[in-house]
């Protein structure tokens, strides 16, 4: 016989009487919740992240340890900060403290974050002043020998070039204010420290400063692949600026125009003409043999 259920007074069934809970009561399974972990404690050694210096035209970022040796040693800029992981910071010691710096110790992945994941930095930075603007009439006269950069924009090329200056104690290197690259960065890591002792000077016209070479007493030899004469055979005599052409373009009309003569470079081989940086290295050689180091 079937039972009738209980009904409650709404006429649902009846249901048992629900016991109230203690206050915080909580069901408590076999071992209960699980603790949460302790946060880990940052490691001592750990440094905080670094303050760079912002971007500006008052600031010269060298990197790299060629670069930043040479600044460091030669001494002449004012230099602001040094950052550089521990390795790095142990073998320039002795030019850091020469140079009153305190090195900022950093991880490379601090130093690759500023300066761009391409950047071969080596594990050191230095943000210094860049160098005073210069004009043709401070050139001192020591080798008797300038270089003129006809825009050569490849900052690769132009930082061979002034390493390869500084290598044979080239008096200045002289080039445009405009389709030139900046002296900081790529351009100063590939010069390896040439920025340091060779003087920059940037002009707006550079026929003017051609003239202006001129008129102190310099023979302006043109290099071109389409030279009248070779470099071997030209008539050279100090003080001597030698001109190279842009990347591609070679020497503008003007600048032709303001040479006393063009000379080439005869190549043995099929290919007659060199990367500008390289042409520069062969002429300065051959200038060296002929009128002495």
């Amino acid at each position: 016989m079937k039972r009738d259920k209980p009904m409650d007074a709404t006429g649902g069934p009846s249901r048992p009487a629900r016991r109230d809970k203690p206050q915080g009561w909580r069901a408590a399974g076999p071992a209960g919740p699980a603790p949460r972990p302790a946060r880990a404690a940052e490691p001592p050694h750990k440094a905080a992240t670094p303050s760079f210096r912002g971007s500006s035209a008052d600031i010269s970022v060298l990197y790299g340890f060629h670069a930043v040796r040479e600044a460091l040693r030669a001494g002449k800029r004012k230099m602001f900060d040094i950052y550089a992981t521990e390795a790095a910071a142990q073998k320039l010691a002795p030019e850091i403290a020469a140079a009153g710096l305190t090195a900022r110790l950093v991880a490379a992945e601090d130093l690759s974050r500023r300066l761009g994941p391409a950047a071969v930095h080596q594990g050191v930075m230095l943000e210094a002043r860049p160098f005073e603007a210069l004009d043709i009439s401070d050139i001192a006269p020591e080798s008797g020998v300038v270089l003129v950069l006809d825009q050569i924009t490849d900052p690769h090329n132009v930082g061979a070039i002034a390493r390869t200056a500084a290598a044979f104690r080239v008096d200045a290197l002289v080039m445009t204010e405009r389709h030139a690259p900046e002296l900081t960065g790529v351009l100063a890591k590939a010069a390896s420290g040439g920025l340091e002792h060779v003087p920059i000077i940037h002009v707006v016209n550079l026929a003017r400063a051609l003239r202006a070479l001129k008129d102190q007493g310099y023979l302006r030899v043109g290099l071109d692949s389409e030279g009248e004469s070779t470099l071997t055979d030209a008539p050279l005599s100090r003080p001597l600026a030698l001109i190279l052409g842009g990347e591609g373009k070679g020497l503008r009309r003007l600048t032709r125009e303001n040479c006393d003569l063009v000379a080439r470079l005869d190549m043995p081989g099929p290919i007659k003409s060199l990367n500008v940086s390289n042409a520069c290295a062969v002429a300065l050689a051959l200038v060296a043999l002929r009128l002495g180091a």
